[in-house]
């Protein structure tokens, strides 16, 4: 404990987040390292395809997890070999002897020796208003701002990002591509601002890019779902194909704790949706937030398994027995917990709530923008950062990290034992220049190829 908390007044220090948790709630810290971002532009090495046209075909020579070694009980090492994948109409239709190939007249490719991981999932981003594919701009925000001069700000600012949108979005997925993103949840801002455009614009990319990256869309009322009266737009938002109801802040933005998540929880009811809800109170009012929702979930049958509480700064406020306490009864209504691993002097509970066997999934939110200068995209590095604050780092528990970077989607389970990919499987995958995962993770070690459903989305392969 006294070394997760040394490590993590380390980094408090280094990362020049803000220093108290009501910031920190506020503006709603990525954790995001301070270094800089590689550009997403592949390059194409002479004679190496940019993009793999046929449905079925081989990948040979990719490194495959296949056990850890054991000293006594710990894991100490990880054993690995090198397979050909068999990969037909987007799924792994088979695990071969490397260079393998029972049909010569497949086309067949070189993973050049390179790891295989599963997919990313970006889980929680804003692809809808970023900076990120524009010029550098850096916004002064005085001390003391607050929430509704941050709407006053977005007010002024979105209509002059919505001509930009869906360029930006582009870019922002091709960014995401290159860290090992192929799965996404986006919120998208639904008030009366920008009305629909937001969600018209951020559709129109995503059927572009549909066929190398799948993201779900949270309607969010980003200007309060009561103080902007956003009610009936989120309704058309439903209507119109968003998957999530979206919600912000019930008692410091809406004033009204009860009626602003009766309202969203009513709307996501209505239309058979799910929920998604930014919540940074970490006063009082948002542990009464965080117990009025799982209470509601709990007397509501039709909301199990649809309640995402993203960010969830309150239950940093709790002390260990009141996780301990919690934490059974989200697990036990799948609630999910989407953080972004912040890397102020909060504590969250992640690991404590994983060990209850509550679902808690990380993603990157802002990327460049008005909010915070600070996002790479990198989910591998959300791995990292949840590593260093949160366990005590061993060759084990370090390819454990790797779940909150893949949706739990793991190589090896805890025995050891192989679990992915296995036949069936979607081919959707990323080569990363290391020799297990648990290196890549303490490593955050690059990136060379991204597939999604059988497309390479991202990189090179031979």
């Amino acid at each position: 404990m006294s070394e997760n908390k040394s490590r993590r007044e380390f980094l408090s220090q280094s990362g020049k987040i803000a220093t108290a948790a009501t910031a920190c709630a506020l503006f709603g810290a990525t954790g995001s390292v301070a270094y800089a971002a590689d550009t997403a532009k592949p390059t194409c090495e002479t004679g190496k395809p940019m993009n793999i046209t046929a449905t079925h075909y081989y990948l040979d020579n990719v490194l495959l997890e296949a056990g850890f070694n054991f000293d006594g009980d710990v894991a100490v090492s990880t054993r690995t070999e090198l397979k050909t994948l068999e990969i037909k109409d987007g799924k792994i239709a088979a695990l071969l002897d490397n260079n393998s190939h029972a049909d010569a007249t497949l086309p067949h490719y070189d993973g050049g020796g390179k790891l295989l991981l599963p997919a990313m999932r970006d889980m929680h981003i804003h692809l809808d208003k970023t900076f990120y594919g524009g010029p550098w701009r850096s916004l002064n925000r005085p001390a003391g701002t607050t929430i509704q001069d941050m709407i006053r700000l977005e007010q002024k600012l979105l209509p002059e990002l919505q001509p930009y949108t869906q360029e930006r979005a582009e870019k922002l997925i091709d960014l995401i591509q290159s860290k090992g993103s192929t799965i996404a949840r986006s919120h998208c801002n639904i008030e009366p601002t920008s009305g629909l455009k937001n969600l018209e614009n951020l559709q129109a990319v995503l059927a572009r890019r549909k066929p190398g990256f799948d993201c779900e869309i949270v309607a969010f009322p980003q200007h309060g779902l009561l103080l902007s009266n956003a009610e009936k737009l989120m309704r058309e938002a439903m209507q119109a194909g968003a998957h999530y109801v979206g919600g912000l802040d019930p008692t410091s933005v809406d004033g009204a704790m009860e009626k602003s998540l009766d309202l969203m929880f009513q709307i996501a009811l209505d239309y058979d949706k799910g929920v998604d809800i930014h919540l940074h109170e970490t006063s009082p009012a948002g542990v009464a937030a965080v117990n009025y929702m799982v209470q509601t979930v709990e007397k509501t049958p039709e909301l199990k398994g649809k309640l995402t509480i993203s960010h969830a700064f309150a239950l940093a406020m709790l002390n260990e027995q009141e996780v301990d306490a919690l934490a059974p009864r989200m697990a036990a209504q799948q609630i999910t917990i989407a953080s972004t691993v912040p890397i102020g002097t909060m504590h969250m509970p992640l690991k404590q709530l994983r060990d209850k066997g509550v679902f808690v999934i990380s993603g990157t939110d802002s990327v460049i923008d008005h909010w915070s200068p600070y996002g790479l995209g990198d989910m591998l590095e959300k791995a990292n950062l949840y590593a260093q604050l949160y366990i005590r780092p061993n060759e084990q528990t370090l390819s454990r990290a790797l779940g909150i970077a893949t949706g739990d989607v793991l190589p090896l389970n805890d025995k050891g034992e192989r679990v992915w990919p296995k036949a069936q499987d979607a081919a959707s995958f990323v080569l990363v220049d290391a020799s297990c995962s648990a290196e890549a993770v303490a490593r955050i070690s690059p990136r060379t190829a991204t597939f999604h459903n059988g497309n390479l989305v991202w990189g090179t392969v031979g």
